[in-house]
């Protein structure tokens, strides 16, 4: 189809796509070089490589949203810790003396805002761990069925029929 919705259909299809553009003339020149036409390797090869390219970033949309969430909510949560242990250090200094009612609410509240920013950041971290080692396998095994189909569409070149005569 014209949108592949996966990315070894995408490569077979911009390889397959590459291939056809070449048309007989093409197969048949590289047949009679001995399977070594530079002109239709280079392009399968280059075409393969861009929509290599095109998939991996396709994959990887959205890890570095994930990877700034999980590296910056902490530092939010230490915000609010910071931002709430001040007011309780100020309620202390307004009221004259420490005393557990002018304490309580205060450090309350910089403890959930440590809380929320760990559980923000945690998801995000493991969710992006996920992503990388996921966008990873999923590479290699595009990469290796497109030297796969490289392959076999260059020995499919050495071997159409030349024309005698």
């Amino acid at each position: 189809g014209e949108r592949p919705g996966d990315p070894m259909s995408a490569m077979f299809s911009s390889a397959m796509r590459e291939w056809r553009r070449s048309g007989p003339e093409g197969r048949r020149k590289a047949a009679e070089t001995g399977g070594n036409s530079a002109s239709l390797q280079q392009r399968i090869e280059r075409v393969m490589q861009v929509t290599l390219t095109r998939e991996m970033d396709r994959l990887e949309r959205f890890t570095g949203f994930l990877a700034t969430v999980g590296s910056t909510a902490p530092f939010v949560g230490l915000f609010g810790t910071v931002w709430g242990i001040y007011h309780a250090l100020t309620a202390i200094g307004v009221a004259g003396q420490a005393s557990i009612d002018k304490v309580a609410g205060p450090v309350g509240e910089a403890l959930i805002m440590t809380a929320l920013g760990l559980a923000v950041a945690v998801p995000a971290v493991l969710g992006y761990n996920w992503l990388v080692r996921r966008n990873k396998g999923s590479m290699d095994e595009v990469r290796a069925f497109g030297n796969d189909l490289h392959s076999v569409l260059l020995a499919t070149a050495s071997r159409t029929p030349v024309p005698r005569g």
